[in-house]
């Protein structure tokens, strides 16, 4: 029963993020708000909504483990799971300098989180996080390195743009506890810890919105902007999502991420930057290889 309540509270939890996405847009456009301000939250916002709401609830009930574990795993599974279907699909060839730096961002912040073991994440790691998250985002932006097409969504008027956010929030709360509660109950019922709950299942079920936008983007040709995205989206789990719950309280990072699945996670990204740098594109190669590691990755920390 508590799988059922898991998958309708990712349900409820992907369309609010859906939902509050076009209301925003719509919202934005009626206030003519810049094309940076509306691109954060489509580009980097959107797809991490569900990440984002799922970790501050567990922050919330003091389950801050299942918040680390699903931003951790939820960027291993944009770095191979969705990096690999959407190259299987088409590969990516045109990689660009922006590109390369995006992926030593990603770099950088695997070692702040490898080191945060010795830290805590509070108040401070939030708001130096979100100044460095608007100022990362704001040079993407400016070089025009994000798929801004999505801001081209329906307009609304501004009452139901305002009453879509609402609503959206409302699914992404109700959602979110849905979801924190039965991957708790999951735990419990498995005898597994709560992080490796957030590894797997909370972090597969919150990277669908990614993994749906990069084979839409290899679908329609535009494999450029889906590296770019998947990049981008892993930046703002680890700034926006890890900053924004810094703010609802203080925890730390468990052991096992940063003795393992941390460690993981940089190999995968130095990996890809290897495909960049020498392959010059990244494959169908990349893609197989990338399916069995991710499945050998899933069994390795279940069984």
């Amino acid at each position: 029963m508590d799988i059922f309540f898991l998958i309708i509270g990712l349900s409820i939890l992907v369309l609010g993020a859906e939902i509050v996405i076009r209301g925003s847009v719509s919202f934005g456009r009626k206030l003519n708000i810049s094309l940076f301000a509306i691109g954060v939250v489509i580009v980097a916002g959107g797809t991490s909504l569900p990440e984002l709401a799922s970790s501050i609830n567990a922050v919330l009930n003091n389950h801050a483990d299942l918040a680390l574990g699903a931003v951790v795993g939820s960027n291993i599974a944009n770095l191979i799971l969705v990096m690999a279907a959407t190259t299987i699909i088409l590969p990516i060839s045109n990689i660009t300098k922006n590109q390369i730096n995006q992926a030593l961002i990603n770099i950088a912040l695997g070692l702040v989180l490898i080191l945060m073991n010795f830290l805590y994440f509070n108040f401070i790691f939030g708001i130096f996080s979100v100044i460095l998250l608007t100022f990362i985002m704001y040079t993407q932006v400016k070089k025009k390195s994000l798929n801004l097409e999505e801001i081209n969504k329906s307009e609304y008027s501004i009452f139901l743009s305002v009453f879509l956010i609402i609503i959206g929030v409302i699914f992404l709360i109700y959602g979110s506890d849905l979801l924190i509660s039965s991957s708790i109950n999951i735990a419990s019922n498995f005898n597994v810890s709560e992080t490796v709950i957030g590894l797997s299942i909370i972090a597969l079920g919150t990277s669908l919105p990614e993994l749906v936008v990069g084979v839409i983007s290899a679908l329609k040709k535009k494999v450029d902007f889906a590296l770019g995205n998947i990049l981008g989206s892993n930046i703002y789990n680890v700034l926006g999502v890890l900053g924004i719950s810094s703010f609802f309280g203080t925890f730390e990072m468990p052991n096992v991420l940063a003795k393992q699945d941390l460690i993981f996670m940089l190999f995968i990204t130095f990996i890809i930057l290897a495909f960049m740098f020498f392959a010059k594109k990244i494959g169908r190669a990349y893609g197989c290889v990338g399916f069995i590691l991710y499945i050998s990755y899933i069994y390795y920390i279940l069984i």
